[in-house]
């Protein structure tokens, strides 16, 4: 044989070999791909219990989380009232307490400036009751 020839049957039988080698590899992949897709179909099936009790749980938070919302809202409206009874109570109590207890010391820091002036005067008047008192003895001293 002559090699034109042999390198035309050594080409032709490469081709065959390759196009033979893309068919078994066309083929491999349809079946990958429908294995996969059957794969996929069992995962799904075996997550969609799991992703409907995460939905449930998910529900369920968000109904504890307003109901811990709608609580702390409460929870400051009492703290506000509390605050302003509070402040009330505190206003109450210097009114009826502190003030007249004010007063109370004022009145009795007058009584007691009063007495001390009156035992001011008292002295005074007992005081030059003695001196006239010793002069006029001393008048009548005869000595």
């Amino acid at each position: 044989m002559e090699i034109p020839i042999i390198f035309m049957l050594v080409i032709t039988l490469s081709v065959v070999v390759m196009a033979a080698v893309q068919v078994a590899a066309v083929v491999y992949g349809v079946r990958l791909v429908k294995r996969v897709n059957r794969m996929v179909d069992q995962i799904e099936k075996e997550i969609k219990p799991a992703l409907d009790r995460v939905n449930d749980a998910t529900g369920d938070v968000t109904r504890a989380t307003s109901l811990a919302v709608a609580q702390l809202e409460r929870v400051d409206q009492l703290f506000g009232q509390l605050t302003e009874r509070v402040e009330h109570l505190m206003t109450v109590g210097q009114d009826a307490v502190v003030e007249p207890l004010r007063k109370g010391v004022a009145v009795l820091a007058g009584l007691k400036a009063a007495v001390t002036a009156l035992r001011d005067v008292s002295n005074r008047m007992s005081t030059q009751t003695e001196d006239s008192v010793g002069e006029d003895q001393e008048a009548l001293f005869i000595g």
